[in-house]
Formats: structure tokens, C-alpha cells, sequence
């Protein structure tokens, strides 16, 4: 099926056609002027021998530094076969003026790995974010050294495997509300270079007739683990005991952990491959229940198991709950699931008018507000595993374009990705993909991972008279990093509702600042549920600033 791409058409041209409703956004890459020209290695560039070449890995939009204006870091891959150049993680500071500089020797963090995924916060409370990075072999915890470098303490902390693991979906989590920040890691499958078959060895190893690489399906599946943070810089393998590991048989992808059911304690969502979906319910005793099948996430509408990449949560209709958004393989449907409360979900794909987008590989998504009107729009990124099959079938290019999508208000979400930009209809194969304001101009802006090629850096160039609000939150009883606090923020009649995460998107981290559009109103009233259970109000928050807010001090305000 044909996506419809074109003059808005997505949700059944619900729009007037005016240049303004075609066009409600716009995007231009602006990586390379910036400074961001390291290509990401990742495999070999032409074809992929393995599966382990295809996944790619995310990115982080985060303040290493503390200086009030993200920074980018960028994990990367290798090649199996032949030299590969740069193959290093990247960080890049942000100069303040629209350009960065990479600073990654300096920082301590220059390191060739096959990442995956990249989560952060302060598990320490010392008042830096700190960074983790899952692999395959071994993941990396680095702790911040609140001097402009890094160091890693993943022996000293506790988190090395006694085997190579290939490391998937990571996050961040208060689990049990005690201040300190806990860590998810998902596995996606056992590999080994050993035994696994090459191209078209058998039928899990062949798309449309083409020898491809194998897997996932027919290779063995990894385990979910969960690390209890100590407070005192080490953590404990409690994956048993909470019942984490109890759910196997799956190909773990991205981890999100939030409160789907608004009971005031984190859940964990696991995107999985080929394999039904995970929702982790937090029992409140430092135990774990996967409730996915009753609460309606782990299959689509049709009872089928999806190849699970990329996750978006959001309140997309301001209910006040959490949505979810999950993207899939080509010939499948991205999924968005309706948070109906108590944490049971509806599958709304195609009332939300997503049913039309089968033609790609999508991987990287996410909720935001691109223009500020008081709604959540949505983008996801694209591209293929299999650059040889275009050899063959001229529809499924390795590279795609971006798919943006704009809320109606109305429940539906209307396709404008053909006209809102360069940055958006350019063809790359990404994966990962951050939001965050990079300029600090009060625009959501867009870092993306591409195979092969450096980041696009796509800054949202969107001009209208819409006003905005963004809140930087700071715990104090609860973790440092203010993860899992939810901020209700409530302007021009609507009441939204964000939630502080540590990973979402695919593998990706995004800025920890919550960013809310406020449409024509000045002022807003803001309401903070932290992690330790204390709700702050902060009445007639003034708009298009940002706003630092710590708990326990809700009257002051500063920004």
C-alpha cells in the first residue's frame, strides 16, 4: 500500500488547503554547519552479512554540563570486515550559537563499541547526569565527573555481565521510590559470530524471495535484567527476584519506563522484535508483573505479534494519560495504542488515520509539540536492513524519508511530511532519533541517527505566535534527575499532562526538560507529582520562558 505523503493527505485531507495547514511546520538539517560531520559506522555499508550490522544504535540530546543548553552525545558501531574509520562515540558541546564542538577525547568518552542503546540520569545525586550505553559484548556505565569528563565505573558499579550480552533497551527507573535511580537493560538476542547462519540459510534468513541476513526469528532470544541502585554507587542484580526475568521468549528493543497507570509508580514498557510486547506492572513491593496481554499492548487489534522498534509516549488527546505510539517493519502498520485509564489500552491505529503507513522500516519516534499549538504531534524515522533487496525491488530503498504528522485536535493526525521541509523528505536509513530545543528558541528540534552517515540535526525553523513553556525539574527527596515526575500543565482551556523519561524514541535519550505548547495563552499553572509523592502547584507560570523547578520549594521559581 501506498503512503500517502503528499499535500497533507494522511488523515483524509481533513485540513483546509491552505500554504499555512499544508505547511504547519518546518525542518531544515543543519548538522553540518553545526559541526556534527562524523559518520556513525555501522556495519558494512552495502550489504549486511548479519543482523548485528542492521539494528544501529540511538542518541542522547543532554546537558553534560550543566550550562542550561543540550548537548549531543552520538554512540556508534564498527565493521566486521576492514577498517573502519572513526568508529568512536561522539560528544558534541554546544556552543550556545547554533554550532558544537566535539570534545570527546577531552571528555574521557573516546571508545569504539557496537552500541545500542543510550539512557541517562544521576544515579549518584550528585547533581550531573550520568550516561549509560548498552552493547553487544559489554555495556558502559560513565560516570560524570561535574568537570566536563567522564569515567567509566561499570566494574565498580556492579553492571559487567560474565558473558557478552548484546544489550538492547536501557533506562533509567525509580523503582521503588527511594530516591535513587535504578537501571532497566533489555537483551535483544544471544549472538555469536560463531554459529549464527549466514544469508539465506534457511526461511527466517530470506524477504521477498532475497538472501538476507538472518534473524531475528530462529536465533536465540536475551533476557531482560534489572539492577537495584545501593546509594552507594553500586548496584545489585535483582532481575530474579522482582520478576523481571521471569518473561522470556522475546527480542527486547526499546525500553520506556513511566506510569501507565497513574497509580504513582513506574512501569516499564519493553518494544519487542518479532515477539509480543512487554508492559512491566510495578507491584509496589519491588516486584514486577508483565500485564501486557490484559492491558491490550502486547499484540495489535488483530491479535498478531509485531516487530516492535521504536517507542513515543505521550498524552496524544490531553486525557491525561499516557499514550502509546510503536513503530514496526514495512508491510505493517505503526501502532498507536489509547490509554483508556488504570492502564488498559485501545488500539486507535487506524481511527487516528496511521493505518496508510506499511511502506517503510520505522524505527525512532516521538511525541512533541512542533508548533506549540497545545497538542502533540508526532515524528518517526525510517530506513531498511536490507540494502541489497533494492537491487531487486525499487519500492524498498535502503534509505527514506522522515514521516511527520500532525494532531488535528480531534483524535486523528494528519500526514504533512512532504512540505514542511528538506530535513524532513531527505532519504537517509536512521535510526535513533532525540527531541529537544537545542537553541533554546522555544522550538522542539530533532537529532536523528543515520547509518553510515553523520546525525541530521533537524532544527525546527516553525514561526508563528504561539507561546510555549519549558520546565527543568530538580529532585530532592526524589532522585536528582527528577525521573518519572509528571507535570500537568494547564493554558487557553487545556490541561496537559508529560512525564520526565529516561528513554524513549529507539534507544534514544531525550532532553529531560518537558516542553509544553501553550497556544495564544501568557500563563500557565503547573502541577508536580515527583517520584517521592509530593504534589507542588505553582499558579500563573508566565510563558516562553524556562523554568526551573525544585521540589519541595514550590514557591520559588527561576529562568
Amino acid at each position: 500500500m501506498r503512503r500517502r505523503d503528499l499535500l497533507g493527505l494522511g488523515a483524509a485531507g481533513l485540513l483546509p488547503r491552505s500554504p499555512a495547514a499544508q505547511a504547519p511546520f518546518q525542518f531544515t538539517d543543519v548538522a553540518a554547519k553545526a559541526g556534527l560531520t562524523a559518520p556513525v559506522i555501522y556495519g558494512d555499508p552495502d550489504k549486511k552479512k548479519y543482523i548485528l550490522e542492521t539494528n544501529g544504535c540511538g542518541i542522547a540530546f543532554f546537558d553534560y554540563d550543566h550550562d542550561g543548553w543540550i548537548d549531543i552525545f552520538a554512540p556508534g558501531g564498527s565493521r566486521l570486515v576492514g577498517a573502519a574509520p572513526s568508529t568512536s562515540n561522539r560528544l558534541y558541546k554546544n556552543n550556545r550559537d547554533g554550532t558544537f564542538t566535539d570534545v570527546t577525547r577531552k571528555a574521557g568518552l573516546e571508545r569504539a563499541a557496537w552500541a545500542s542503546g543510550v539512557c541517562i540520569g544521576d544515579y549518584n545525586n550528585d547533581g550531573f547526569d550520568d550516561l549509560f550505553v548498552s552493547c553487544w559484548g559489554q555495556n558502559i556505565l560513565y560516570r560524570n565527573n561535574g568537570n566536563g569528563t567522564f569515567t567509566d565505573v561499570t566494574k565498580e558499579a556492579g553492571l559487567l555481565h560474565v558473558k557478552p550480552e548484546w544489550g538492547a533497551g536501557c533506562t533509567f527507573t525509580d523503582y521503588n521510590r527511594d530516591g535513587f535511580l535504578d537501571l532497566f537493560v533489555g537483551t535483544y538476542l544471544n549472538f555469536d559470530l560463531k554459529t549464527v547462519p549466514l544469508p539465506g540459510a534457511g526461511e527466517n534468513c530470506n524477504w521477498k524471495g532475497i538472501a538476507v541476513n538472518c534473524g531475528p526469528k530462529g536465533l536465540p532470544t536475551g533476557h531482560n535484567f534489572l539492577y537495584r541502585n545501593n546509594g552507594n554507587g553500586t548496584f545489585t542484580d535483582v532481575s530474579e527476584s522482582s520478576g523481571i526475568a521471569k518473561v522470556d521468549r522475546r527480542y527486547a528493543m526499546t525500553a520506556v519506563a513511566a506510569d501507565f497507570d497513574d497509580d504513582g509508580w513506574p512501569d516499564i514498557f519493553v518494544a519487542c522484535d518479532s515477539t509480543p510486547s512487554i508492559l512491566y506492572k510495578n507491584n509496589h513491593d519491588g516486584t514486577f508483573t508483565d500485564i501486557s496481554l490484559e492491558a491490550g499492548v502486547a499484540y495489535n487489534e488483530d491479535g498478531r505479534e509485531q516487530a516492535g522498534m521504536g517507542v513515543a509516549v505521550g498524552d496524544a488527546s490531553n486525557s491525561g494519560r499516557l499514550d502509546i505510539f510503536k513503530t514496526h517493519f514495512a508491510d505493517d502498520t505503526p501502532i498507536l495504542y489509547k490509554n483508556s485509564g488504570k492502564g488498559h489500552f485501545e488500539d486507535i491505529t487506524s481511527k487516528a488515520g496511521l493505518g496508510a503507513f506499511t511502506r517503510y522500516v520505522g524505527w525512532g519516534a516521538g511525541f512533541a509539540d512542533f508548533d506549540n499549538d497545545g497538542f502533540l504531534d508526532l515524528l518517526f524515522v525510517n530506513g531498511s536492513v536490507y540494502p541489497e533487496v533494492e537491487l531487486y525491488f525499487a519500492e524498498f530503498k535502503y534509505k527514506n524519508p522522515r514521516v511527520l504528522l500532525r494532531n488535528l485536535g480531534n483524535g486523528e493526525f494528519q500526514d504533512v511530511s512532504g512540505v514542511c521541509g528538506p530535513g524532513i523528505i531527505a532519504r537517509h536509513s536512521s535510526r535513533g532519533c532525540a527531541f529537544g530545543d537545542f537553541d533554546n528558541d522555544g522550538n522542539v528540534d530533532v537529532a536523528i541517527m543515520n547509518m553510515g552517515e553523520p546525525p541530521s540535526l533537524l532544527r525546527n525553523e516553525t514561526r508563528n505566535s504561539n507561546r510555549w513553556l519549558k520546565l527543568k525539574l530538580i529532585g530532592t527527596k526524589s532522585n536528582r534527575s527528577a525521573i518519572g515526575a509528571r507535570a500537568f500543565v494547564t493554558a487557553g482551556g487545556r490541561r496537559q499532562r508529560q512525564e520526565v523519561l529516561s528513554q524513549s524514541s529507539f534507544y534514544s535519550q531525550s532532553d529531560l526538560r518537558l516542553h509544553f505548547g501553550l497556544g495564544s495563552a501568557d500563563a500557565a499553572d503547573v502541577e508536580i507529582h515527583w517520584p517521592s509523592g509530593l504534589k507542588e502547584t505553582y499558579l500563573g507560570v508566565k510563558s516562553n520562558r524556562i523554568v526551573l523547578l525544585q521540589e519541595g520549594k514550590s514557591a520559588a521559581l527561576s529562568g
